[in-house]
């Protein structure tokens, strides 16, 4: 049976964690004008945080399965409150710097543990709703973050305060809900950190690079997607509205919600080749923006976008996390988020690198152009393996 309570409080979480991670995307442009931030400078901002992701989720990806679910998840809560207590500081490149690596380290604990949280509190012949569950409150919390900070930041006379504000109120009450309604799982083993070597159980590993690819392939098109949409929408749209910046990176995140249910709709063998298909499409969208200065296929690119990394996400977690045992549940979700993360940080990064010499536009294109590239051959290849026996 079901705890609903747990699971409730498990996923609450969850979301309030990743939507204090994508707060501050919006509000870029308010950091920019007072403080005469560049595209680079922006850029270095992301790099801190998926160091702080891929950090904690090498240092600690295993730590859930030593001591237990809810001792990490309150651990990557209060990683999360002094990130939001950090940047209700007057605003300086070098508190941006720390709020973003606390914010990353809150991400990858809770990506992970978090994941693996879930899918433990549902039985085995529900483990793929909750693997649903786990992916939608995971981009879901990403959605709102980006949305709500821009809403906020029209609508406030506080723009840098106010969204911080309210986000550490909501993180507390969720440590409080998991305090008082999640399930105590701690464990007798010891508590051991050292860097993870990340490997997974042999049985799944052709499963495990296949997944990880093509949801990665999904996590770098968005990558792409929201490096580019908010200063491709000020400098060449002209559109300065914060909350439409958010709510175009927004729909991205809600279309990867959608794209789960869409996952079980799609036969197994031309879920994933599909995706990346559409991935494919979504980069063509994306470089007919850029190069036209049209408003209408970078929306379109966004829906594309979030619904190829949906069924990415889906597939590539049924076929790994959700079928190892749950004392190694921790340690694969880890695995799996480590080299998502990666490929989500590397375009992201290489756009704003690539954008000084070149200018935003012009590397918006080549990146385009690469997770297109990847996104086909992850398909053209899973496309192969799945006509094979013994998959």
């Amino acid at each position: 049976m079901i705890n609903i309570r747990a699971v409730t409080v498990t996923a609450f979480a969850f979301t309030v964690t990743m939507i204090g991670t994508t707060i501050p995307t919006a509000l870029y442009p308010i950091y920019s004008d007072r403080l005469g931030f560049t595209s680079l400078t922006v850029t270095v901002l992301f790099a801190v945080y998926a160091v702080g992701v891929f950090a904690a989720l090498l240092l600690f990806g295993r730590v859930s399965d030593q001591i237990g679910r809810r001792p990490v998840l309150i651990a990557a809560l209060l990683f999360a409150v002094l990130s939001a207590a950090v940047f209700l500081v007057p605003p300086s490149l070098g508190t941006l710097i720390v709020g973003r690596l606390l914010s990353g380290v809150s991400a990858g604990l809770m990506t992970g543990t978090g994941t693996a949280a879930i899918i433990d509190l549902y039985p085995i012949e529900r483990r793929a709703t909750a693997g649903v569950l786990a992916v939608a409150v995971n981009s879901g919390g990403l959605g709102l973050g980006n949305l709500f900070g821009g809403v906020v930041a029209d609508l406030s006379a506080s723009p840098l305060v106010v969204p911080f504000a309210i986000h550490l109120g909501l993180t507390v009450l969720a440590m409080v809900g998991l305090l008082v309604f999640g399930v105590d799982d701690r464990r007798r083993g010891g508590l051991v950190l050292r860097l993870e070597r990340l490997t997974v159980p042999r049985e799944i590993r052709g499963a495990f690079a296949r997944g990880t690819l093509s949801a990665g392939a999904g996590f770098a098109s968005s990558g792409v997607l929201t490096a580019t949409t908010g200063l491709f929408l000020v400098r060449y749209l002209g559109i300065s509205s914060h909350t439409a910046i958010g709510a175009i990176v927004c729909l991205i995140f809600t279309c990867v919600a959608l794209g789960q249910l869409l996952t079980r709709r799609i036969p197994a063998r031309w879920a994933m080749p599909g995706a990346c298909g559409v991935l494919v499409l979504s980069a063509g969208l994306l470089a007919w923006a850029l190069a036209g200065e049209v408003l209408v296929p970078l929306i379109a690119a966004a829906v594309a976008v979030g619904l190829g990394c949906g069924v990415c996400m889906n597939v590539g977690l049924s076929t790994t996390v959700e079928r190892v045992p749950s004392s190694l549940r921790g340690g694969v979700s880890s695995a799996f988020f480590a080299v998502i993360y990666m490929m989500l940080a590397f375009p992201a990064v290489g756009v704003g690198l690539l954008a000084v010499p070149l200018g935003l536009r012009e590397a918006g294109l080549v990146f385009a152009g690469a997770v297109a590239l990847l996104a086909a051959a992850v398909g053209a290849s899973d496309l192969r393996a799945s006509s094979r026996p013994n998959r």
